[in-house]
Parts: structure tokens; C-alpha cells; sequence
């Protein structure tokens, strides 16, 4: 048996949708656990929508959340040579035709069948033409089974049957002389000894088309698998018009990449009740038999559920270094607050759903100068000032500085104004802060260096 090789592969015409993601996720962690390849193949064959920046996304994504290739990128649009081979075999063999019908005779019956509310096929006008007309460029088309029915043997959806009549005679060459998709993609995908197919169910149509180029060309038939794809909350399909439906949309408001990888896999894949993975036994647990046959639908509160797990149960000093690297690329640099930042990230990330969330609650930590809002400047009376001013008296006096040495004060604070801690810890927290929102009063006082927290207080009292 040949070792098992699976594949994903994208087009470079837009950022990685997060279905692509989870099909990628998929035919990694499976050829991983059979001991296979996993290869990557940027289909960039359409040169007017595909770009290079797409194409680095792509690789930097898949690698950002845990996924390696095994061999080098395999660039489709290399391979046309093959690709052209292919198509005029598959002329000479008869198993495909010559199709000179104008495209103005095909947008015409395309309107047709759409007023009759069909789906469009072509009419087969050409397939046993014999008087070609010498005028007209013509397009290759592949001969499709007319008689009896297809069956697709899917390790998900199982056996699926459909009459061969319903595929119609797709164009496998353009007039141009470059090939269509459904070609290219059966000619790499046996070039590349891809022995396993993992991809969304919208590719069964697809499946159907480039079985019958296999079995004409006496190639071996990969086995397909066609997941169900991700749809909304509302239960639509997920397109990228939709937010949070590409991998950047994720990263940009600090979702770690481990606990996007576990999101996704568990997003139509199971075993048994167990929902944390790590990689390890995320590769050693997955199994075709474990994904199930109906659409996902994505739920955000589950991503950041799922994210506040990761965040709590990291070191700090592996935390900080997400947390750097988040802020580069899309907050500001945090790299002179670094010492502060990591002793206080023990409190930050208890509050914290996201890195997002991390960076602004230390906001208080990397700004000299805080801002506070008239409706948090309101609940400042005098009395506040009071409690303010009190406290700074006393804190002044502090030589060692504690939890212990810091709650006495404030108990006292609280007997003496006959007020509660809130009475203490609002006031205290908006000066310190520039909020009544944020972390415990005693991490926020101990995470800023004494002259800073006499400095905000004096501004304040």
C-alpha cells in the first residue's frame, strides 16, 4: 500500500477563509496520524485574480497556527505544460471533443435554463460534430458518461450515487490553449501521489467530474472525503462577506493560534467527550470516523471560551511572547514595558478573553498618562478626593510594600469614612487606572512603581 499523502489547496485570490483553515487542519493532522505527507498546492492558475500577497498569507497562516508541509509549495501554475499534455491524451483517446458553440450560444442557453429555473448543462451539440467549422477557435470539452450512474464511495457521506446524464461536458481546455480547474486539479493531484482527498462537500459535483479523467486515464483513485461546510450561527453558509470568516479577522483581536486549532477541530470532528487537545494527541486521536455529516455552525463565544482557557493556562513568560507579537503587528510596541508587562500578566490574563484584552487592560502600565472619562470623573466627589487623599498620606509612609501592608490601609479607610470597600477601591482604581473597570486594587497598586502611584494620586487628591 502507498503511503498515505493528503493535500490543501487554496487559490491565492483573497486572505485564508477559516473553512480553509479547517480543511487544511484536517488533511494535516490525518496524514500525520497515518505517518503520511502533507502537501501544500496554491491552485494560482487564474493570473487575474490570484497575487503573490495572497499566496505569502496563505504559507505564514498555515504556519502560524501549527501546520507544516512536508515538501516544497506546489505551484500549479508550473505545471500547465502536464496539464495541456493531459487534455490533448485524453482528445486523441476520444474521451474528449472539440467544442466549437460560441460563447454567445452558451450565455443564450445559459438564459434559458435559468428562466426555466434548470440548472444550465451543456447540450452536447458538438460531442459527435463532424464538420468543424474553420473559423471559430475552438474549446476542449471532456466527454462525460451519458448512460447509467456514478457512485462515489465517501468515507463521510458514504455511498453517493448520481446519474451520469446530470454531468455535463465540462471544458477542460479554454480557447486560449490553458486548462479549466477540474483538469488541473485531477492531473496534479496524480502527480503528486495524493492517495487521500479531504475538502468541502460543495466539491462533490467536482469529485464526480475528476473521477471519471482517473478512470480514463487508468490512474489510481484517490479516496475522497467531503466535509460538511462551517455555516453561520444563523445557519448560512459562511462566505468571506461575513466578519470573523478569515484566519485574520481571528489573530487581529489576539485569538492564540493553539486554541483556534483546537476550536476547529473539534468544529464537526469528535472523540469521545474529551475537548482540550494538545497537538500530540490531536494528531494521535483524529480518525476520518470521528467527523460528522451536518454543517458546524461557528459560535465566537466558543472561540473565546475556548481562547480564555488558553490564555489562563500559559506562562507568563510564553503569554508575553504571544502578546508581543500581537502588539507589533497590530497595537504598539510594548518591548520597554516588558518587565512591568510579565509581573503583572499572573492578574492581566484572569481578565482576559484575548490578547486584545490583555493589552488594553495594561493600558494603565504602558501609558505615563491616563485619561478619564466625565462620566468616571463624575463619581470623583469630594468625599472620593478625601478617601484619595487619605490614602496617599498613609502610602507615603509605606516602606515596605505588600498585599498586607496595603489592605490595612484600606480597611482603615473604609472604618473611618464608614463607607465599604467600594467606597475605597472605585475612587482608587479610576485615579490609578482611568477607570472604575479594570484588575483587583491591590494588583494594580502593586504592578505600578511607588513614585507612579503617588504621582496619579497627587494628580487626583
Amino acid at each position: 500500500m502507498s503511503k498515505v499523502a493528503t493535500r490543501f489547496a487554496p487559490s491565492p485570490t483573497g486572505p485564508l477563509h477559516i473553512g480553509g483553515v479547517r480543511t487544511a487542519l484536517f488533511n494535516w493532522l490525518f496524514s500525520k496520524n497515518q505517518q503520511g505527507l502533507f502537501h501544500l498546492r496554491i491552485e494560482d492558475t487564474d493570473k487575474e485574480r490570484s497575487k503573490d500577497e495572497y499566496k505569502k498569507q496563505i504559507i505564514q497562516s498555515l504556519k502560524w497556527i501549527g501546520i507544516q508541509t512536508d515538501k516544497e509549495e506546489y505551484i500549479q501554475s508550473t505545471k500547465i505544460k502536464k496539464h495541456v499534455e493531459i487534455a490533448n491524451k485524453l482528445l486523441d483517446k476520444g474521451f474528449a471533443y472539440k467544442c466549437y458553440c460560441t460563447e454567445q450560444k452558451i450565455e443564450e442557453e445559459k438564459k434559458r435554463a435559468k428562466q426555466k429555473k434548470l440548472p444550465y448543462i451543456y447540450n452536447r451539440k458538438c460531442r459527435d460534430l463532424k464538420d468543424a467549422p474553420k473559423d471559430i477557435n475552438p474549446v476542449i470539452r471532456f466527454k462525460s458518461k451519458i448512460e447509467g450512474s456514478s457512485t462515489l464511495n465517501d468515507l463521510v457521506q458514504g455511498k453517493v450515487n448520481i446519474e451520469n446524464v446530470t454531468i455535463e461536458d465540462f471544458i477542460i481546455l479554454r480557447k486560449d490553449g490553458t486548462p479549466t480547474y477540474n483538469l488541473s486539479a485531477a492531473v496534479d493531484d496524480n502527480e503528486m501521489s495524493i492517495t487521500h482527498i479531504i475538502r468541502g462537500d460543495d466539491h462533490k459535483m467536482n469529485t464526480f467530474k475528476q473521477m471519471q479523467i482517473f478512470q480514463n486515464m487508468n490512474w489510481n483513485l484517490p479516496t475522497y472525503v467531503h466535509i460538511p461546510l462551517i455555516h453561520t450561527s444563523e445557519g448560512k453558509k459562511l462566505s468571506k462577506r461575513d466578519k470573523a470568516s478569515t484566519l485574520d479577522d481571528y489573530k487581529k483581536i489576539g485569538i492564540m493560534p493553539n486554541a483556534l486549532r483546537n476550536y476547529l477541530l473539534r468544529l464537526g470532528w469528535s472523540f469521545q467527550d474529551k475537548e482540550i487537545f494538545t497537538l500530540e494527541e490531536s494528531i494521535k486521536h483524529f480518525n476520518i470516523e470521528g467527523i460528522g455529516k451536518s454543517p458546524s455552525k461557528l459560535d465566537m463565544s466558543r472561540i473565546l471560551s475556548m481562547n480564555e482557557h488558553y490564555i489562563k493556562n500559559m506562562n507568563e513568560n510564553d503569554l508575553y511572547d504571544h502578546l508581543k507579537k500581537f502588539c507589533k503587528i497590530y497595537k504598539d510596541k510594548i518591548d520597554s514595558k516588558e518587565e512591568k508587562i510579565k509581573k503583572s500578566l499572573s492578574f492581566l490574563k484572569n481578565k482576559a478573553k484575548t490578547l486584545e484584552d490583555i493589552y488594553n487592560n495594561a493600558q494603565y502600565i504602558l501609558k505615563n498618562n491616563i485619561q478619564i472619562s466625565p462620566e468616571d470623573l463624575k463619581i470623583l466627589d469630594n468625599l472620593s478626593k478625601k478617601v484619595l487623599n487619605d490614602f496617599l498620606k498613609e502610602y507615603e509612609k509605606l516602606s515596605n510594600l505588600n498585599k498586607e501592608s496595603i489592605e490595612k490601609i484600606i480597611n482603615n479607610l473604609i472604618s473611618n469614612h464608614k463607607t465599604n470597600f467600594k467606597g475605597v477601591g472605585q475612587p482608587l482604581r479610576i485615579a490609578l487606572v482611568g477607570s472604575k473597570f479594570g484588575p483587583g486594587i491591590y494588583d494594580i497598586i502593586l504592578s505600578l512603581e511607588k513614585n507612579e502611584v503617588i504621582k496619579r494620586l497627587k494628580a487626583i487628591a
